[in-house]
């Protein structure tokens, strides 16, 4: 069977990464896949939390949101219903997580960098979309830490990608758009590290059968499917990182 939008079952979605987004905030990237777009900014604080006062440490964080617009049906804000949800704060620590395997936290000092991720329009892949835009716009945020003498040496050790995969109708498919996510019966989202033309090495599996268990033989057709899309997007993220921000004073 033909998938939605004419993709070949190992193919990714169109993918862009617009970097300096906006001008506010040190890292800011509008990252798209296919129809998801999402928002990503990173911003300095020069503190860290309470307990990690002293250490010597620094800290990176994550925050995301789906803003009212980003699907058909508008979706409410959760700060007017005073909490977030299950799933945003899932997602947010994923987020959180990915971003602080990349780095090394005693180069980055006693400061914190919050990345924000903003769903502007939501077709699946969202949690994906938002580590591999907001890898960018912590790179960027850093490397102006670097330009501004504030740290001597870059603290991101490697690149951070993650993409889904899915069986749909049977079928391991890459990068799943939402026609393809609501009805998946195994939906897996895959998060590594690496560096361009090398293995990569996961951070995070978060596989679930949604209508059917999977066999063993199906996770592998899996993993190396995601493996592939991965890789692609660390190219790619490589090919972006090599022509540095434009140097910027921050704080202002």
């Amino acid at each position: 069977m033909p998938r939605p939008d004419g993709r070949a079952d190992d193919e990714l979605r169109p993918i862009t990464f617009e970097r300096d987004y906006t001008e506010m905030a040190a890292g800011s990237v509008l990252v798209t896949f296919g129809k998801t777009r999402v928002l990503c900014t990173a911003s300095i604080d020069e503190s860290v939390p309470r307990w990690m006062k002293n250490s010597g440490k620094g800290w990176v964080t994550a925050e995301y949101s789906m803003l009212p617009g980003a699907s058909p049906e508008r979706i409410d804000r959760e700060a007017a219903k005073g909490k977030q949800s299950g799933r945003t704060v899932e997602i947010q620590r994923l987020i959180g997580r990915a971003l602080r395997a990349s780095c090394d936290m005693k180069l980055l000092g006693e400061r914190q960098v919050i990345v924000d991720c903003d769903v502007l329009q939501a077709d699946g892949g969202t949690r994906t979309a938002s580590i591999c835009g907001g890898y960018l716009a912590l790179h960027d945020a850093l490397t102006r830490l670097v330009q501004n003498k504030a740290i001597k040496q870059h603290p991101l050790h490697s690149y951070v990608s993650a993409i889904s995969v899915g069986v749909c109708g049977g079928v391991p498919v890459l990068d799943l758009p939402y026609v393809e996510d609501s009805t998946a019966e195994v939906d897996m989202n895959v998060v590594v590290l690496g560096h361009p033309g090398e293995e990569p090495k996961f951070v995070e599996v978060q596989g679930t059968a949604e209508g059917a268990a999977f066999s063993r033989s199906e996770l592998d057709s899996l993993l190396g499917l995601a493996t592939k899309g991965l890789a692609e997007i660390i190219d790619l993220q490589a090919l972006l990182v090599a022509d540095p921000p434009s140097p910027r004073v921050l704080g202002r």
